[in-house]
């Protein structure tokens, strides 16, 4: 028999501050029909009161799970669905879950409002855990998961000290790999396109670019660095035209994403700069079948399919065996050469 864990709320206790009894109470958490729209409401403000959770692993047994996971982007914008890394990650998931009878749904949450809106819709019993996917630094949704009792795992994490489970891959590594070949090849003045500041997959590029120059004895010069792009093509481009704004003498770039380092080689044709003969570029990803280049573009390849398994893994076993403590998984990058570098 499934029991409550000490000091939350109960079932009956909902009951009683709503008025209802205890089988309305399921009724409501359950979407069941039949009941009034007054009571659903009093029920829901109740429950939202007390802070009570549904015991998931109870309504499994009862047959009452959704037998569904929710895939959830944090970007603002609707269009960056549209770029390779997101596309990618939604088949590598999808994929791995193929030979399951969980069904994936996709959705954007951008705002406070939406935050708490999908919250309440994923403690409703529409969906047994959560997938996330872009997460900012301050953004409080995985937490508001977390505690709502919500199996959740995060592809990336917030800052170095993560406390939610999340699976990532060598970010400083492979982008030190990157830098350091470049260096290897003899080039002097190595440009960085950086992601936006408060993401720490974008901190965690731009350190690995520090630290090769570093470990080189190179120094590092501020100027060679444009932070605050957003992993878009036309980011990319704006930023390396700063770069050969301000150092007409730069002879590579490390892109922090394949898509950035595209927009830079268009910026570099049309500055008359040949690549890789003037100017080597580098970007990170590899999703070449999606965006070509050219030239083929060198660059850091993340072990997307074994992400997507991970991922679902790491989910699949939350669901199973909640509560369980979180886990930081952290997998291997590789540098592709091509003609770009």
């Amino acid at each position: 028999m499934s029991r409550q864990r000490p000091g939350t709320p109960t079932l009956e206790e909902v009951a009683a501050r709503a008025g209802v009894g205890r089988g309305t109470v399921s009724r409501v958490i359950n979407n069941a029909d039949g009941v009034r729209d007054s009571t659903r409401r009093a029920v829901r403000q109740a429950i939202a009161e007390l802070g009570y959770v549904p015991n998931l692993a109870a309504r499994s047994l009862a047959g009452h799970r959704a037998d569904a996971i929710a895939l959830v982007m944090t970007e603002p914008d609707w269009r960056l669905f549209g770029e390779p890394f997101f596309t990618e990650i939604v088949h590598a998931v999808g994929d791995a879950l193929t030979d399951t009878p969980v069904q994936l749904l996709l959705t954007l949450v951008r705002t406070d409002a939406e935050r708490q809106r999908f919250v309440e819709y994923a403690r409703g019993g529409r969906v047994d855990g959560v997938l996330l996917m872009s997460v900012h630094a301050e953004d409080p949704l995985p937490d508001m998961l977390a505690k709502a009792g919500l199996p959740t795992v995060m592809l990336g994490r917030r800052s170095g000290d993560e406390s939610v489970t999340y699976v990532d891959a060598d970010n400083a590594g492979g982008a030190r790999g990157a830098v350091t070949h470049l260096l290897n090849g003899g080039r002097t003045t190595i440009g960085a396109i950086g992601g936006p500041p408060d993401m720490y997959v974008a901190q965690c590029r731009l350190r690995g670019y520090r630290e090769a120059l570093e470990l080189a004895g190179v120094e590092v010069r501020p100027s060679l660095v444009v932070e605050g792009g957003d992993f878009t093509e036309d980011s990319g481009h704006r930023a390396a035209t700063d770069l050969l704004a301000r150092h007409p003498e730069l002879d590579a770039v490390f892109a922090a994403s394949d898509t950035m380092a595209a927009g830079a080689l268009r910026a570099l044709r049309a500055a008359g700069r040949r690549v890789p003969q003037d100017v080597a570029v580098i970007g990170f990803d590899d999703f070449q079948p999606a965006h070509p280049t050219d030239p083929p573009l060198t660059t850091v390849r993340q072990p997307l399919e074994e992400i997507g398994r991970t991922l679902v893994r790491l989910l699949l076993e939350e669901m199973e065996d909640s509560p369980v403590a979180w886990r930081h998984v952290i997998l291997r990058t590789e540098l592709v050469l091509r003609d770009s570098a």
